[in-house]
């Protein structure tokens, strides 16, 4: 049995409403429902038949849905938390050049037309970081890649305060990222 976390602690942060966050808690807790009703659901159902493929298929998409929201939550802060000097810096500048060039390329990434998820990824097989577009909860996700930094660009996410305006969201995003979590998933992901 899976239990909604709790991220009342954002309620205040900068470029975030409180309705607009209280609005995407509720839905994040809609994934954690569904994903225990499925797990429940599916012991019911007979291997092989169409129910049981149907239910495993949606699975995906409950599951994801329930833990990218739960890295997107996690990787926000009312306080603000600057990216240090260690080993994720230095991928980033190793792939981009920069900083800055690397946060160019995420807020152009989260600016394409269509809704889905920007992340920073870490490939563990190469020592090398990428940011990837990933439409769907449940397809698009890079095989032995850990996610470092994920922020949500589906229309829940922003139009309650920024309506077609992305690009003012995903900037209120960037200064909202608590690196210290993003570095600490780095470290564990290379242990």
């Amino acid at each position: 049995m899976y239990i909604a976390k709790k991220y009342e602690h954002l309620l205040g942060l900068n470029g975030f409403s409180d309705t607009m966050l209280k609005n995407h808690f509720t839905l994040y807790e809609g994934y954690v429902t569904n994903t225990n009703k499925l797990v429940d659901l599916i012991k019911t159902k007979e291997t092989g038949t169409p129910e049981y493929n149907e239910l495993k298929r949606r699975y995906g998409w409950e599951w994801n849905g329930m833990r990218l929201h739960e890295l997107y939550f996690s990787n926000l802060s009312k306080d603000s938390v600057v990216l240090g000097e260690g080993e994720l810096k230095k991928w980033l500048e190793h792939a981009w050049g920069s900083y800055e060039n690397w946060e160019k390329d995420f807020k152009a990434t989260g600016t394409m037309r269509g809704i889905g998820w920007v992340i920073l990824y870490l490939d563990t097989e190469a020592q090398t970081v990428f940011n990837a577009w990933v439409t769907e909860h449940d397809m698009g996700h890079l095989s032995s890649c850990i996610p470092l930094l994920v922020m949500d660009v589906w229309e829940h996410a922003y139009m309650t305060d920024y309506q077609l305006k992305r690009a003012d969201y995903i900037t209120s995003f960037m200064d909202a990222i608590d690196w210290s979590v993003v570095e600490k998933r780095a470290q564990e992901a290379v242990k």
